[in-house]
């Protein structure tokens, strides 16, 4: 006998708290406008974390949470552009959200999900493709598990391209989706002399093989005041590459390592967490052991951040506990990129000036 599944009695529940629009108001009151940041993005690749300051920082999540507040946008800035999202590497979150973030904006999506399927392989080189690429669309994303590749077509590119991650080198757009959502959550991490003690991050990952590791460091370098110490996680005994926690620490950030996961969690504010690493063709897990789940020794008032895919480090359930960060960081990174996208394709305009006073 078929029957009905009990949830389909049941009406589409409202978002919840994590994905409502208050957070997100609340930083677009938070923090004062200013486009000039952003104009200085225009036509420029976007490959590193280190080409953020604190005020571009600053007026993209901004612009950010205008988009997230605004979904029916008044005026779709890119009509008639062309992305080029080029993935030779498997993805779901990032590549879908670039593509939804360029449609949401008016644009039309090129994809490329498998190198096989491309001139690469019959040897093609990657400045030849980056050459045919100026004739067919106004920017790429690339992700490519080859560090170098990004740098490759750079030569070869006359329209922007945007790094969605290079090897175990950098994510810098992931790192960009992760301070959004630490600033929806706690509008004064960017205020210039923080009040009262900082937060205190635990990172479970290795920042020398994690490119999301590896970028959000250096974006929370931009925000030291406001973090009394960083705590990195895992089971390596060297997390770090020659001078990477000298460049860090010279920007303020406060470190220390630790291989003891719930001694350190009742102290953590924020907890970030992954386990994957890309090497050449295929990842790598690294302190997969290290996990988390409702019964960790979480402070209460605790958040946890991941950038999926996760696998048996983040136990599912913590899903509806008021930890469960995640989920809105993987929201907040369509609207993060679309606040990319805009300033780096299309001039930015003050977003309160009518279509009127921006013609």
């Amino acid at each position: 006998m078929n029957r009905l599944h009990p949830l389909l009695k049941e009406p589409v529940q409202p978002a919840d708290w994590r994905e409502g629009l208050d957070r997100p108001q609340a930083l677009l009151d938070y923090v004062s406008e200013d486009p000039e940041p952003l104009m200085d993005l225009a036509h420029r690749p976007i490959v590193s974390a280190r080409q953020f300051d604190r005020a571009k920082l600053f007026q993209l999540c901004r612009l950010a949470a205008h988009y997230e507040t605004t979904p029916a946008l008044m005026q779709l800035p890119l009509t008639g552009k062309i992305l080029i999202n080029a993935f030779y590497e498997p993805s779901t979150r990032t590549r879908l959200s670039f593509e939804s973030a360029w449609h949401r904006l008016g644009g039309d999506v090129m994809s490329i999900t498998d190198p096989a399927t491309t001139g690469i392989a019959k040897g093609e080189s990657l400045a030849d493709v980056a050459e045919m690429f100026n004739h067919y669309g106004d920017v790429v994303v690339l992700r490519d598990s080859n560090e170098q590749a990004v740098y490759e077509m750079l030569n070869s590119l006359r329209i922007p391209i945007l790094n969605a991650g290079n090897g175990i080198d950098e994510h810098p757009t992931q790192a960009l989706a992760d301070l959004f959502a630490l600033f929806k959550w706690r509008p004064e991490l960017m205020d210039d002399e923080p009040k009262g003690q900082g937060i205190r991050i635990g990172i479970i990952g290795v920042p020398n093989r994690m490119r999301t590791v590896r970028s959000l460091l250096i974006l929370l370098s931009l925000i030291a005041p406001a973090i009394s110490e960083v705590v990195i996680i895992c089971d390596v005994e060297q997390p770090f590459d020659g001078d990477q926690r000298e460049e860090l620490e010279e920007k303020g950030l406060r470190l220390r390592a630790s291989k003891s996961l719930n001694n350190e969690l009742p102290q953590l504010d924020v907890v970030y967490i992954n386990s994957i690493a890309w090497v050449g063709d295929t990842y790598e897990k690294l302190g997969e052991e290290l996990r988390l789940s409702a019964h960790s020794p979480l402070k209460d008032s605790a958040i946890i951040l991941h950038p999926l895919a996760r696998g048996e480090e983040l136990a599912t359930d913590l899903d509806d506990t008021e930890h469960n960060w995640y989920f809105a960081q993987a929201r907040g990174a369509v609207y993060i990129r679309m606040a990319l996208l805009t300033s780096v394709v299309h001039r930015v305009h003050r977003v309160i000036d009518t279509p009127e006073q921006q013609a």
